[in-house]
């Protein structure tokens, strides 16, 4: 790692035939990606697929005038120099990633690939001599600059009409199906099946220590059961919920995160105040799971709160009840 560290080339060593070298495969490297976001998208949002299929066809044009003008300077012979080759030139994410980005990711991803763009070309421009070189960098940055319009454009050419806000609620569908629904579930079942071997266990022994071993215990084992229930349950490819591997995590770690909260407190000495907390602990958990479920599930607050509030109120007393009986 250190050797290929000190073995790159600093932008400012460049000649301009580098300079231009750089820039002609960073452009193929930009229109690839920008293929690569098309490919990703193009079954459930067509419309900002096509977006990206244009952008890469503009990148493919910016190559194409840094050719003609490269040929015209230094002939047919191209240096082969990427962006690895370079220290402290601005680096892309491994496109084979863009398989875990969401749609509104991708597209922060696409603005901040044109940003970095323009840097670089106003910098290579600043460096140049040649006039044309110079004119035709410049006139590159003002592109990567200017193409939030183009994007902007493109969006009105294919994402015309309620395209835009049909793919932005599928992809908000996408992420409540992956991420919320799983993690609520976790969450409830941490926050609530935990409530009675963690309070059972507080009143019936006035023991911290033994209390928060339970808890951790059940803490830990009901968010590994969750997690795998969930990832070994629904592959996501009828179902449409994604990936298995993601609601596991989401699931696993909230169900935990939900025990956790109320056993935690009986890392306090003294017990009653430990119990105190605890109990606190849980109206936070329980408010938090009605806000989720308000927010994102679109249930009514009022029937929200009484679910999760009695329900919860429930388990409690039936584990004070076993604790102190």
């Amino acid at each position: 790692m250190i050797a290929s560290l000190t073995n790159r080339r600093r932008f400012a060593d460049l000649t301009e035939q580098e300079v231009l070298a750089l820039a002609i495969s960073s452009e193929e490297d930009d229109a690839a990606i920008y293929r690569t976001y098309a490919q990703t998208l193009r079954g459930n949002y067509p419309g900002s697929a096509a977006v990206f299929d244009g952008m890469a066809v503009e990148e493919d044009g910016h190559r194409q005038r840094l050719i003609d003008l490269y040929r015209v300077r230094f002939g047919e012979v191209i240096p082969l120099i990427r962006r690895e080759h370079v220290a402290g030139y601005y680096a892309r994410s491994p496109i084979w990633l863009t398989k875990n980005l969401s749609l509104e990711r991708i597209r922060s991803e696409a603005s901040g690939m044109e940003h970095q763009a323009e840097k670089f070309y106003r910098a290579a421009a600043a460096r140049t001599t040649d006039a044309a070189t110079r004119k035709l960098l410049g006139d590159l940055a003002a592109a990567e600059a200017g193409h939030e319009k183009s994007a902007e454009r493109l969006e009105t050419m294919h994402l015309g009409g309620d395209q835009r806000e049909a793919e932005d609620a599928g992809a908000r569908r996408q992420f409540i199906l992956t991420w919320v629904q799983p993690g609520l579930a976790g969450l409830m079942d941490g926050s609530v099946s935990t409530l009675a071997p963690i309070f059972a266990t507080a009143f019936a022994t006035m023991n911290n220590q033994y209390t928060l071993q339970v808890g951790l215990a059940a803490a830990v084992g009901a968010g590994i059961s969750m997690g795998f229930t969930e990832a070994a349950h629904d592959d996501g490819v009828l179902s449409g919920r994604g990936s298995p591997w993601k609601r596991g995590f989401a699931s696993g770690i909230m169900t935990t995160i939900g025990g956790l909260g109320h056993a935690l407190p009986y890392l306090l000495t003294d017990f009653w105040l430990a119990t105190y907390v605890a109990i606190a602990v849980v109206f936070i958990e329980l408010w938090a799971i009605v806000w989720i479920q308000n927010k994102f599930m679109e249930t009514p607050f009022v029937r929200a709160a009484l679910q999760v509030v009695v329900g919860g109120a429930l388990v409690f007393a039936a584990g004070a009840f076993i604790g102190f009986g």
